[in-house]
């Protein structure tokens, strides 16, 4: 069972986290011409206007009450205005992809931060561990999110990718599948082996490059 200590740590590293995943979203859509997402108050790092009260409050918090071996939030999505967008068919894989690419930059700058604890022994024992605990949490949630919204199933970051790689009017029926379908299958699919596996797969593939280069 966690401790108040690591629960806080993972609760400010999902915020954080779900934070920036969105505000990539809508920074990529105002560089390719929507500008929905800033006018809605939407690139900030004020948390407030990103929380989803079931996402990123109740549903974690049905997780820590029910001892769930994950913890696990998400925001409230950016809306965006394909209309606007310079060139859709390829603007909208590209603004999909921006969220889950945060992903890999924060996993990236927590490998950076890491190193240069490692760097400065002079660092008080104490200090040293809460950074390299933090960062180490950092980089697990990032790749399960990273994992999570790249997964091909609607409303998902990935289903969008995929969909503008299929002819017009299959992507149409794909992208129209039910939000309750939508949501049934992706629970079912966060809880499956096959979620894990892959999940294992890129911690392993995670933790041989942190190893390489923080210790070698």
């Amino acid at each position: 069972m966690m401790n108040f200590e690591t629960i806080l740590i993972y609760v400010t590293a999902l915020l954080f986290s779900f934070m920036l995943h969105e505000i990539g979203h809508a920074q990529m859509a105002y560089i390719r011409g929507d500008d929905t997402a800033k006018n809605m108050g939407r690139i900030t790092l004020n948390p407030i206007p990103h929380i989803d009260i079931f996402g990123s409050l109740i549903f974690p918090a049905i997780l820590l009450l029910t001892k769930a071996p994950i913890l696990f939030a998400w925001a409230k999505p950016v809306i965006i205005n394909y209309s606007k967008l310079k060139n859709p068919k390829f603007d909208i894989p590209l603004v999909s992809f921006a969220g889950p690419f945060v992903h890999v930059i924060l996993i990236a700058l927590s490998l950076i931060i890491m190193k240069g604890a490692l760097s400065f022994p002079q660092l008080t024992f104490g200090l040293n561990m809460s950074i390299l605990e933090f960062f180490t949490v950092m980089i697990q949630v990032n790749v399960i999110l990273m994992v999570f919204n790249l997964m091909p199933i609607p409303p998902l970051d990935g289903s969008k990718i995929i969909a503008c790689l299929l002819p017009d009017e299959m992507a149409r029926k794909y992208m129209e599948l039910n939000p309750n379908i939508g949501f049934i299958l992706i629970i079912l699919f966060a809880m499956s082996g096959f979620f894990g596996s892959i999940l294992n797969y890129v911690f392993t593939f995670i933790n041989r490059i942190a190893f390489v280069f923080l210790y070698r």
